[in-house]
This record gives structure tokens, sequence and C-alpha cells, in this order.
């Protein structure tokens, strides 16, 4: 029971993120789909963490350079996320309106991908690693 409502509960965050960024591209005042680049730094940003588990024991309780490289990597794809939406605005490719909503949008969505990774990723019955 405890697994169908976090499941339900995280596609409700990626459903109301994602609803943030198309707001962001397809309202009137706004009309520009720019920002809808980021959803290659959603597709992005686990693909590291997931190299790292499938590659690293967890059973060592020290750090691990491999598992610091992907959150390296993973806090790299984030930050990048949220400044492309600024430059793109700055360059006045889209309003400063649509980089908040499209802000509101990837706050929502990345933790979204983060609150899977914490309910989903330390759970042995749920092998998400077979994807």
């Amino acid at each position: 029971l405890c697994s169908v409502v976090a499941l339900i509960s995280l596609s409700f965050g990626g459903a109301v993120g994602l609803m943030f960024l198309m707001l962001g591209c397809a309202l009137p005042q706004y009309n520009q789909y720019w920002p809808l680049f980021v959803l290659f730094f959603y597709i992005l940003s686990p693909i590291p963490y997931c190299i790292a588990r499938r590659l690293v024991d967890d059973t060592d309780a020290t750090s691990n350079a491999c598992k610091e490289l992907a959150i390296f990597l993973t806090t790299g794809i984030v930050v990048s996320a949220f400044g492309l939406p600024i430059v793109f605005a700055r360059a006045e490719l889209i309003y400063w309106g649509a980089c908040a909503l499209v802000l509101t949008g990837n706050t929502v969505i990345f933790a979204t991908i983060l609150g899977f990774f914490l309910v989903f990723g330390s759970n042995d019955d749920f092998s998400w690693q077979q994807w």
C-alpha cells in the first residue's frame, strides 16, 4: 500500500511539473517553445547515478569515487537545467514569466526524480536496475 501511494504521488508530481513546463511554453502571451529543451536534462539526470549503482558495490561504507563522480555529473545536469531558461530569458528568446514557470517545473520534476530514488532506490524487492 505504501509503494502504491508513493507511486501515485510521484506520478502526480511529474504531471504537475510538466504542466508548469507546458504553461511556460504554450500560454498565448509566451508562445515560445524553446524551454522544451530542458526535457533532455530530465532524461539525462538519472543516468549517471544509475550507471554508478550498477558498477558500485554498496557494502563498502566509505565513499566511492565512481559514485561521487556520478553525483557530480548529476549536479551539473541539474544546474544546467536551471541555467538554460535563465540564459534564454537573458537573451530575450523567452519572457521572464515563462522562465519562472519553467524554473518552477524544474523544481517539481527534479524533486519527483529525487523522490523516486529515495522511495524505490534502496528497496531490494523492486529492481529498477532491470529497466
